[in-house]
């Protein structure tokens, strides 16, 4: 029988600290059955170093009662936000594939870049990045975003979600509502954005959210962004308005919604710690993601409990989300979710046709020609 912390702990995607799995990991995530973990350039090193360290997480999952697959998640957008080192591919920014305009070039781009992190393991992509670039002095997102025009991001994000679709990669459409009008990096303070929801219709922040909807991305990660016109209390991630009115029931949305890293300074700063992850929750957040802080995720599942305990959080949000989480990995995290062997890999990662597909993305113009 499950004690409620595994069923905390299932919500729960975490960072670890170096290239190898410590003792004091494997005890936490197997003692509390943590739902996954993200790795960051600090955990990657080669191809066979990822690969043992995936294979070694992944078969924790034989140490819990219902042995369902860990997430084994990545930020890979190309460009600047790209963990993985040659050999794998060097993927461009998606600003070129924006430029280009091409349905079927952005599917490739995904599906191919699917195909090498599927072949070490990774089964989630924090991407692809949907946000409109409206801001010049927008340095956070700048050529991260597809192009400043809401249609191009919505019809290239959605043949994104396709080619992830087709690497058998889960895809994670980011930051809703939308990061690409605010110029505050959220890793450090909280952005302030004073337009209404009618502007953020109007100028099309949402739009290529409502399209990869439709294209079935299987989750959706909030922004940490405060719009005090809309919700003067929460920032997005914290606020029941964005999470279950707007993106739930407006949206009709029905996969699984993700905060980014709670550990942000544009919440550590307004809202006390312990309470972040309760927040989140009741706002709607199915799965609470922390990134480089090891005592953060303790902490969460302590702050959790507590409020379970103190009534403070309904048994019923936790139970919900546990089994949203289950469904999703059982219908999608199929055998074999444990890396392929090391030479079917080392014949997938930087193959000549993906190293000549990157190149030929790099090197064209924005002059190149749109599709239809």
């Amino acid at each position: 029988m499950f004690q409620m912390r595994e069923y905390i702990g299932q919500q729960l995607i975490i960072g670890l600290s170096g290239e190898e799995l410590t003792p004091e990991e494997e005890q936490f995530i197997v003692e509390n059955n943590i739902g996954g973990v993200i790795l960051f350039s600090r955990n990657l090193k080669s191809v066979e170093q990822t690969h043992k360290l995936i294979s070694d997480v992944q078969n924790l999952r034989y140490k819990n009662p219902e042995k369902t697959p860990l997430f084994i998640s990545v930020d890979m957008e190309g460009g600047r936000v790209h963990r993985l080192k040659a050999p794998f591919t060097q993927w461009p920014a998606v600003r070129n594939l924006g430029d280009m305009g091409s349905s079927n070039l952005a599917f490739q781009f995904t599906h191919l870049m699917g195909k090498e992190l599927k072949s070490v393991g990774f089964n989630l992509d924090y991407a692809p990045c949907v946000d409109v670039f409206m801001n010049e002095e927008n340095e956070v997102i700048g050529d991260r975003a597809l192009s400043s025009d809401p249609d191009i991001v919505a019809k290239l994000s959605s043949a994104m979600v396709r080619g992830y679709v087709k690497a058998g990669v889960l895809s994670c459409a980011k930051h809703f509502p939308g990061h690409g009008f605010t110029s505050v990096d959220s890793h450090f303070d909280l952005p302030v954005d004073t337009r209404r929801l009618k502007d953020l219709e109007a100028q099309g922040d949402l739009e290529p959210f409502k399209k990869v909807i439709r294209a079935r991305v299987d989750m959706i990660m909030t922004a940490h962004i405060q719009y005090p016109n809309i919700d003067p209390k929460y920032p997005a991630t914290l606020s029941p308005l964005f999470v279950e009115q707007l993106l739930r029931k407006a949206f009709r949305y029905r996969g699984l919604i993700l905060s980014d890293d709670l550990d942000m300074k544009a919440l550590t700063k307004s809202f006390p710690v312990d309470e972040i992850p309760v927040l989140a929750l009741k706002a709607g957040i199915n799965v609470l993601l922390y990134c480089n802080e090891p005592k953060s995720p303790v902490r969460a599942v302590k702050s959790i409990a507590k409020a379970l305990s103190d009534g403070l959080l309904s048994q019923d949000v936790i139970h919900h989300n546990y089994q949203q989480i289950i469904q999703l990995k059982l219908k999608k995290l199929k055998n074999p979710v444990e890396p392929f062997s090391l030479e079917k890999a080392h014949q997938i990662i930087g193959c000549k046709e993906h190293l000549d597909f990157a190149r030929s993305v790099a090197e064209k113009t924005a002059d190149a020609t749109t599709d239809a």
